[in-house]
């Protein structure tokens, strides 16, 4: 390989695969180390410098200095040839990486090459990326040679090929549409301070603005609408709630649970739990269909959201200091006081911290752990009351359908026409334990709309069982 050769070959790479010429020099030399060595042996101390100038190629072995003829002969053509195509290789996979891996959670934009059962093949620019079934919108359809938007969810190296990982769910996704279409944002007139979002149904994003001339709220939904229409539009249809953001949770959380309207915020600060209260005929709109509405407020303030009426707080505070109150150990006092910090079931209290009840209640170690022991079994048989209970409801359920069915066909109907899964549900009030004791929280759930709704209907952002009127759905 002469040297203007070699230059040559370096500038068409450089240009076609826009790696930086000195990691081609540098790729280059390192082949060509690797292909001596095999020859003069693996211990051996070899170094070779290509002039970046002229491309003349220097070698030497020790403190002995090659001949430029010695060397391209004991090397080989063909052997540096494929050693100096791999490392180009590994160049521009280096490159590659480097580029995609700085656009992580930035949007792309790329064609569809091909549609597979659990993924969809996107030509990016020098790469082709994988948009995983798991993070595509749900209800989407791709077609080859259609045009996909997504942001850069994963970037990792495999040998000398590059994975590249888009998706279409996360909330990075929301906030680079946001920043797309609404000027403001990307000028930073307006932030965006949080955003929950259950792909493909609905997404509250908090937005701020410390100019109080600007409407934050009406500069995101646009004139008419337009703008937020070309966002619904991209996530394929997806509710998007607008809210406005303020420091004050007594503020935000009913501005996140718009469009209810909120009579008042009960904040239990140990607990990290809001009770808000709201008119009955309020209740089914605050917490929303499938739980979406008070789910997605949860996550967006970063606050457990209760939802209930006054006259269901009443009932829950009263069966609460009845039941502490009957566990060994817990005066009335300290009944009353765990109450008032928001504690109102004994799955609440068997996870208190120790040190706060042991503070509470100017308890003993030991009588912390015996207090806290009795909370735990007295859940247990509260959510054991509460699975057969529910086990009783879906019968009565299904017994209903196949009811309802005979009278219309004349016939009884198939064994499997009632789907369990599709008629678990309750009346709506809050259970009681068979000694008047307060359950916990999940063992109150109930589904006015049993027949559309999941079973896990909890507002809790780790997951954790909400309140029995705090999972009913929207009419």
């Amino acid at each position: 390989m002469n040297p203007d050769e070699l230059l040559r070959i370096v500038d068409v790479i450089h240009r076609d695969k826009s790696i930086d010429k000195e990691v081609i020099f540098q790729s280059i030399e390192a082949a060509l180390v690797s292909v001596a060595r095999k020859r003069f042996g693996e211990d051996e101390d070899i170094t070779i410098t290509i002039d970046r100038r002229d491309g003349t190629i220097t070698g030497r072995r020790g403190e002995e200095v090659l001949d430029p003829a010695q060397l391209a002969a004991r090397i080989g053509a063909q052997a540096a040839k494929q050693v100096i195509i791999q490392k180009i290789r590994e160049a521009e996979r280096d490159a590659l990486f480097d580029e995609y891996n700085e656009q992580i959670n930035q949007l792309v934009s790329g064609t569809v090459q091909k549609v597979e059962p659990r993924a969809v093949i996107v030509a990016l620019p020098g790469i082709e990326a994988i948009l995983p079934r798991s993070e595509q919108i749900p209800g989407e359809s791709y077609q080859a040679g259609g045009r996909v938007r997504a942001v850069v969810a994963e970037v990792s190296k495999q040998g000398i090929r590059l994975r590249v990982v888009l998706s279409r769910t996360r909330i990075s996704f929301v906030a680079r549409l946001f920043e797309q279409e609404i000027p403001e944002i990307a000028e930073g007139v307006i932030e965006i301070k949080s955003i929950a979002r259950e792909p493909g149904y609905r997404s509250k994003v908090g937005v701020y603005s410390a100019d109080s001339r600007v409407d934050c709220v009406g500069a995101c939904v646009g004139v008419r609408g337009n703008r937020i229409r070309n966002i619904v539009e991209e996530l394929a249809g997806e509710r998007i709630d607008i809210v406005r953001w303020d420091d004050d949770l007594l503020t935000l959380i009913p501005n996140a649970l718009q469009p209810a309207k909120v009579e008042e915020v009960i904040l239990c600060q140990m607990m990290g739990r809001a009770i808000v209260l709201v008119p009955e005929d309020q209740l089914s709109l605050a917490i929303g269909k499938w739980g979406h509405n008070v789910r997605l407020a949860s996550k967006l303030v970063g606050w457990d959201i209760e939802i209930m009426t006054r006259q269901e707080l009443d009932e829950q505070l009263e069966q609460a200091l009845m039941g502490f109150a009957s566990l060994e150990g817990v005066t009335e006092e300290l009944a009353d006081r765990l109450v008032s910090e928001g504690f109102l079931s004994y799955e609440d209290l068997s996870v208190i911290e120790p040190e706060d009840l042991m503070e509470m209640g100017g308890l003993t170690e030991e009588q912390v752990n015996h207090i806290i022991a009795q909370a735990e079994e007295k859940a247990e048989e509260a959510s054991q009351i509460a699975a057969e209970e529910r086990r009783k409801q879906r019968q009565r359920e299904r017994e209903a359908a196949a009811a309802a069915a005979e009278g219309e066909t004349g016939s009884p109907p198939p064994g499997d026409s009632a789907d369990p899964s599709n008629v678990e549900g309750q009346d709506g009030t809050p259970l009681e334990g068979q000694d008047g004791t307060p359950l916990p929280e999940d063992a109150a759930e109930t589904h006015d709309e049993a027949a559309d709704s999941p079973s896990d209907a909890s507002v809790s952002e780790e997951g954790n069982p909400a309140s029995a009127t705090a999972v009913r759905e929207e009419d």
